[in-house]
């Protein structure tokens, strides 16, 4: 009965913490639809880390397509959603059809998605901007802490056509 208890005593946390990891998962960001992935490093055990490109479009504009490449940790710890992925990210958004905004004015800068790249801590996120002077949607992606975040990011640009007129609070 010792044994059975000493075992009880290890798996009842490690059950726990897989449990709470596929429950964080479940519940994370809104998740673009990957296009692709490469590998970088081999881990013998579990998926190898990898870059990955996932493609977002813009829930209040239609026609925009921002398409964001980001490390993915893999091994053990990705495998089972505990890793922490670097925060260093890319994106490039493009015009991918008839570019139509929705009812509601645009704000002048909000967060267009986000999605968690650490178990609790850590998310990426990217933020649309109005450039009204040029006519232009400017996308900027960043990843933050709860307590401090990264300088690292990066920015595009979707110029809007001549005579379309983008609706700003």
């Amino acid at each position: 009965m010792n044994n059975q208890s000493t075992l009880t005593r290890y798996l009842r946390p490690a059950f726990s913490t897989l449990c709470l990891a596929g429950l964080l998962s479940a519940c994370g960001g809104a998740g673009g639809e990957e296009i692709g992935a490469v590998d970088t490093v081999f881990k013998f055990i579990g998926p190898d880390h990898k870059i990955v490109v996932e493609a977002y479009d813009d829930p209040k504009v239609s026609g925009i397509t921002c398409y964001v490449s980001r490390a993915k940790t893999g091994g053990l710890k990705g495998a089972f959603g505990l890793a922490e992925d670097k925060a260093e990210a890319s994106i490039a958004c493009r015009q991918t059809g008839l570019i139509i905004f929705g009812a509601k004015p645009l704000e002048k800068q909000e967060e267009m998605f986000s999605e968690r790249i650490s178990l609790v801590f850590k998310k990426l996120r990217v933020v649309r901007m109005v450039d009204t002077k040029r006519n232009t949607l400017v996308y900027l992606t960043y990843s933050d802490r709860v307590i401090e975040g990264s300088p690292q990011n990066s920015v595009t640009a979707v110029p809007v056509p001549a005579g379309t007129v983008i609706p700003v609070k």
